[in-house]
């Protein structure tokens, strides 16, 4: 019987890394794993780096949490509803942040599971931080997170959570600084968009709360406008307008804002002498139109910021939950209002 020898070739090690680079195996260590306790020049790090990918190196994941008693992983569900361009940006550089602090962000689909279902199935992949947007978590979900190993659980909507930092999102103060500027503007029969699709309300009610908070107190009147991200929809509603009497409108933000000025232009209305329009978001597409979409400027949290965040909740699982209000809003008026 013929006998075939298959050579399987060595897989390299932080050893072979070391050697290549003329540095310690705890160095080559602290360099790929973003160590930031130990002071490394630049040149070695480079030197490491470059040492690394000559040989292919890849540093073995489930070694390191076995050394650091956790895992790397964060899990951030999948939002469930639509994200804008605005929060796509967030999202990819927060993770490219925690990526430079190694962690390895994953994105996870929980279509059909919702709060503490939802969050058993984020458990099953042990990570040791859990990252939820909207207002899909509750206390006992935190809890399960956490017995399951989760260092951080930490929250981005519009209520805080018992035992998971929290990143408050002000959606108030969208709705309140867009209904002030149209009250400023001599405004005073005022639509609100308020979106259709499911799952949205968590965002929409709050900016239509806030446009009728600002407009307490006034002669201005808030009328509430449903409208399903279509253009079918939205030659519905510009085609009752006329009847309607608004004469201004804040669509939610600017995709919305910008679906709505087609159609009202479609109808024969002038913008913004028959209807001012403000979006909200700041979105290129805006600054695009003519007439030019005015809009709620949103300044929403730095990744950076939020990254280091999770990474001091690693560090110190027993440490105070830490609760920030963020989403900054200011008008950007332009020719639309």
């Amino acid at each position: 019987m013929r006998t075939v020898m298959v050579q399987i070739p060595n897989t390299p090690t932080s050893a072979d890394v070391a050697r290549l680079a003329g540095v310690s195996r705890a160095t080559v260590s602290y360099v790929l794993n973003n160590t930031s306790a130990v002071r490394i020049s630049e040149p070695t790090r480079r030197r490491v780096r470059e040492a690394a990918r000559e040989l292919g190196y890849v540093p073995h994941a489930a070694a390191r949490s076995l050394r650091a008693g956790h895992s790397r992983m964060v899990v951030m569900p999948a939002p469930a509803i639509p994200v804008g361009p605005l929060y796509s940006r967030f999202l990819s550089e927060l993770q490219w942040a925690l990526g430079r602090l190694d962690y390895t962000v994953v994105q996870y689909g929980t279509v059909g599971l919702q709060g503490d279902e939802a969050a058993r199935a984020w458990a099953e992949l042990r990570p040791v931080a859990v990252l939820v947007p909207g207002a899909e978590l509750g206390p006992q979900g935190v809890a399960v997170l956490k017995r399951s190993g989760a260092r951080a659980v930490v929250t981005l909507g519009p209520e805080r959570v018992d035992g998971a930092h929290a990143l408050l999102m002000d959606h108030d103060a969208v709705g309140r600084s867009a209904g002030a500027h149209l009250c400023a503007r001599g405004r005073r029969r005022i639509g609100a968009v308020v979106p259709e699709e499911p799952g949205m309300e968590v965002y929409s009610r709050p900016r239509l709360a806030g446009v009728r908070q600002a407009l307490h107190g006034t002669d201005a009147t808030v009328t509430e406008l449903p409208l399903a991200y279509t253009e079918e929809a939205a030659a519905q509603l510009a085609s009752q307008w006329r009847e309607s009497g608004l004469d201004a409108v804040f669509a939610y933000n600017d995709e919305y804002a910008m679906l709505l000025m087609r159609a009202l232009q479609d109808e024969g209305l002038r913008i913004p002498e028959d209807v001012a329009v403000i979006g909200a978001d700041d979105l290129m597409l805006g600054r695009l139109l003519r007439p030019r979409l005015s809009t709620v400027r949103i300044e929403l949290p730095s990744g950076r910021d939020l990254a280091e965040l999770v990474d001091r909740a690693v560090r110190d699982p027993g440490g105070e939950p830490e609760v920030y209000t963020v989403l900054g809003a200011s008008v950007i008026r332009r020719e639309s209002s």
